[in-house]
């Protein structure tokens, strides 16, 4: 559990994962990752009995659950987080997936699902794109509550960003690599304290879903482009015709699109190889 500045939401966000564990009869621990709170954030997780690992500064979402999945105990792991948004009562559900996907994730498409509607059309779009670009329906792209693999985590650890971008990440590099994922509908609160989402992540967020399909699956983007130039350049062609008279921007499109085409088989070989390398 990665929390910064908490203090108002952590003692009820441990109290819920600790009755919902209790519920299960295997052994477990849960770690808040303290990310350079300035608040009580870190004492409020000891006071409730939690194992508080205390970054010295501000290092970012993704670095904090890197730096809990490395010390933890066990190889199963569930994120949350400490804002009391999603369901701790639906973590021994989760779990029941545990033993045949590498990761199941919480998707928000419960009946009770709050999310700000001024948040919806971005993720809605960047949603759609991921599931076109990673070529499987993703139902929730970046949710917060999922069990992962240790595993899969240090298979990816080396493209897994320090910001909030390590879930959609690790999301696309799985369903890119062709890994076992489970979607599992929860529900989402009303969080409690300020959200530490701004309007600026969202761009961060669309440039990060090209970057890792380009990483996996160049053809994905560069095939379409090209077919987007050569489109050009041939109503462009077609229209010279009606006027006798061939112009450069046509010619420019058919070039622009053989050259894109080029760069994504290229790419595409260097991706497989880079895989290859990388295992399974």
């Amino acid at each position: 559990m990665p929390a910064f500045n908490e203090g108002l939401a952590i003692e009820a966000a441990l109290k819920a994962a600790g009755d919902a564990l209790a519920s299960l009869d295997i052994p477990t621990e849960i770690i808040v990752v303290d990310d350079g709170s300035t608040d009580r954030t870190a004492e409020l997780a000891r006071d409730r009995g939690a194992r508080v690992i205390s970054l010295p500064e501000n290092c970012g979402y993704g670095s904090a659950l890197k730096a809990g999945i490395e010390q933890a105990r066990f190889g199963t792991i569930v994120i949350t987080d400490a804002d009391g948004t999603y369901p701790a009562q639906s973590i021994p559900e989760l779990l029941k997936f545990a033993d045949r996907y590498e990761m199941v994730v919480g998707a928000r498409i419960g009946e009770n699902v709050t999310i700000p509607w001024a948040r919806r059309p971005a993720k809605k779009l960047l949603g759609w794109l991921a599931s076109y670009l990673a070529g499987r329906h993703i139902p929730d792209l970046n949710s917060g509550l999922r069990v992962i693999q240790r595993s899969l985590v240090q298979l990816f650890e080396h493209i897994l960003p320090a910001g909030f971008s390590f879930t959609t990440t690790i999301t696309l590099a799985a369903i890119c690599t062709n890994r076992l994922v489970y979607y599992h509908p929860i529900d989402y609160y009303q969080r409690m304290g300020e959200s530490k989402i701004r309007p600026t992540h969202a761009l961060e967020f669309l440039l990060l879903v090209l970057r890792t399909v380009v990483y996996f699956n160049p053809l994905k983007v560069f095939l379409p482009l090209g077919a987007i130039f050569f489109a050009v350049g041939g109503a462009k062609f077609a229209y010279d015709l009606t006027n006798q008279n061939f112009s450069e921007t046509a010619l420019m499109g058919f070039l622009g699109g053989t050259l894109i085409w080029g760069v994504g088989l290229l790419a595409d070989q260097i991706s497989k190889l880079g895989l290859r390398g990388g295992g399974r």
